[in-house]
This record gives C-alpha cells, sequence and structure tokens, in this order.
C-alpha cells in the first residue's frame, strides 16, 4: 500500500449534457445489486485506502452524503446568493477538491463516471508521485485517468479554471506515464453508446 497521505479527488459536478438518458449519467444503474456509474467508481476510490474527496453537484450531494464523511464532501452550487450563475468546469471542480484536500502529499484526479478503474490501479499511481511530479494510468501506451499530482503542482491546481481541466498542467511539466494492467483507466461513461459498450465490458462486474 502507498506510502503518504495522498488523496484521490473524485469528479462529480459535471451536468453531463452529452448523455440523453432520463438520469444523469452518474445515477444510471450498472448491475442488479444497485451500483450506479458514480457509486462503483467511488467504491473502487475507497477500496484504495487512500483518501477520497468528492466535488459533486448539488443533484449529487444526496447520494454523496452515504459515502463520504462531510469533510470530504464538496458541493458546487449552481447559483450564488444573488442568483448569479457560479463558475462551472473541470477546472474549478479540480481546483476546489484540490483545496479542500490541501494537506494531503498529492491528488489523483478521477472523474466520476470511470467505474471500471480498479482500485490497485489509484495506489500504482499515488505511488508514483514519490518519483514523479506528475504521472498517469497508461494502458499499452495510452494516457488515462487517474492523473497524479505532487505537492509542487498545488498552486497551478488551485489556478485551474474552465473546462480544460488539467491538461495544461500535465503538457507543461512532462508528466509520467505508469504503465498499468487495466483497460479501465481508458473508459469513460459520456454517452448513450459508451454506457452501452459499458454493461459488455468484460471487466463491468469487476469490484
Amino acid at each position: 500500500m502507498t506510502q503518504g497521505n495522498r488523496a484521490i479527488v473524485l469528479l462529480a459536478a459535471g451536468h453531463g449534457h452529452r448523455f440523453k438518458g432520463h438520469e444523469h449519467k452518474l445515477m444510471q444503474p450498472i448491475s442488479d445489486a444497485g451500483d450506479t456509474v458514480l457509486s462503483r467508481t467511488l467504491r473502487h476510490a475507497l477500496e484504495s485506502q487512500l483518501r477520497v474527496v468528492v466535488v459533486a453537484s448539488q443533484l449529487i450531494e444526496p447520494v454523496v452524503q452515504r459515502w463520504v464523511a462531510r469533510r470530504d464532501l464538496v458541493v458546487l452550487p449552481a447559483t450564488d446568493a444573488r442568483g448569479h450563475a457560479v463558475p462551472q468546469g473541470m477546472g474549478h471542480s479540480i481546483a476546489a477538491g484540490v483545496a479542500a484536500a490541501g494537506d494531503a502529499d498529492g491528488w489523483l484526479i478521477l472523474p466520476g463516471d470511470m467505474p471500471l478503474v480498479q482500485p490497485a490501479t489509484m495506489v500504482a499511481v499515488a505511488d508514483g508521485l514519490a518519483r514523479y511530479p506528475v504521472c498517469f494510468a497508461e494502458y499499452r501506451g495510452r494516457q488515462g485517468h487517474p492523473v497524479g499530482f505532487g505537492t509542487e503542482m498545488f498552486s497551478e491546481l488551485l489556478a485551474l479554471e474552465g473546462d480544460e481541466g488539467a491538461r495544461r498542467v500535465v503538457a507543461r511539466f512532462g508528466a509520467q506515464g505508469l504503465p498499468v494492467d487495466d483497460p479501465g483507466v481508458l473508459f469513460d461513461v459520456d454517452t448513450q453508446d459508451d454506457f452501452s459498450r459499458l454493461a459488455a465490458a468484460p471487466c463491468s462486474s469487476a469490484g
């Protein structure tokens, strides 16, 4: 198991507009046992035994409360006290999550719509931060998630905003790929077609 106080920042505040189902994509059921896209992703994160901080929308908040302590839940409101829209986007979510776990020794960014990423993969990326300031899970030469950032990246992460996420930080600091035997690092549920592929994925029942 990894040493240090690294934290997983699980992103669950997006609107999922590309998914055309009746419910939010994170709430889509993926097993007869009642697992959803989000609950499977979150369960795998918790099984890594790393600290997990969830950045959620107000819609998702009630679900996440059942899984994590209040201190590890960051809720991003859609509007402020005056009714003005609050800035959203992956960059904003990452910054909020990293700020909430500011005492960590590093942060792993994991989108909430990646239910096939395995706990051992998260541990491997956390371990990689002992050697690299930025690293990511890599499957057969392809970059996947989670992406890990060391403490020297703290100010860079807090400055993120918009929808681009941390791509510029990854590119600027020469991120190191960590080969893992986990195809789930490449799979996210973004559309209905993705959801159909999830049901047919060989590792969809892993957990």
